[in-house]
């Protein structure tokens, strides 16, 4: 869900840079269905019905699904902000590897007032390995979408917010400095030979 805050924050960053949104229209990214698959997939999967039924497939197919996003954005490290991105779902990948498939949170971030789980992405595991890697950030209630986040989530959100703003700032209108830019003379006629 972190991804929520990033695009705007990216945006307004863009703008604030002098860029332009038809700028966003020049991001080659690679194997972009991959990326759209492996998200899709973990969509699908913690939806209640689904998770329900899938069972003890449900941590396999989380990390299946993580690691194909995961390669997608390896196969785009050429973009600026991308190696954040990339170490961030790194670190999520291997929080999730070192605690059995799954993300684990802590009981503060994670259970609700009732007592109960609110997040089903994740799971309150006492001492879970690579713990400051999980989903230890509590999101404040008043922001939309609010969630549990790692860090990894961070990295994610922060390096798509500079993908977004440089793509935008490499679009910019140029400037009055650069229409005032000397030029060079051009000659014309044959030289005195």
């Amino acid at each position: 869900m972190f991804l929520f805050y990033a695009l705007p924050i990216g945006l307004l960053l863009g703008f604030a840079l002098g860029g332009r949104a038809s700028g966003l229209a020049n991001i080659k990214f690679r194997w972009g269905m991959l990326a759209v698959a492996g998200f899709a997939v973990q969509v699908i999967l913690f939806s209640g019905p689904v998770s329900e039924r899938i069972g003890d497939a449900g941590p396999a197919v989380y990390v299946a699904s993580t690691a194909l996003v995961l390669a997608a954005v390896l196969a785009n490290l050429r973009l600026p902000g991308m190696a954040l991105v990339a170490i961030g779902a790194a670190s999520n990948l291997a929080a999730i590897l070192a605690n059995g498939g799954y993300m684990p949170a802590s009981h503060a971030a994670a259970v609700g007032p009732d007592g109960t789980v609110v997040y089903s992405n994740t799971r309150v595991i006492e001492s879970p390995a690579l713990e400051p890697l999980t989903d230890i950030i509590v999101l404040p209630d008043w922001l939309p979408f609010t969630n549990i986040a790692s860090i990894g989530d961070l990295l994610i959100g922060a390096g798509i917010a500079i993908v977004i703003a440089s793509s935008m700032r490499a679009a910019r209108r140029p400037s009055a400095q650069d229409d005032d830019a000397p030029t060079k003379p051009v000659l014309e006629g044959n030289s005195p030979g």
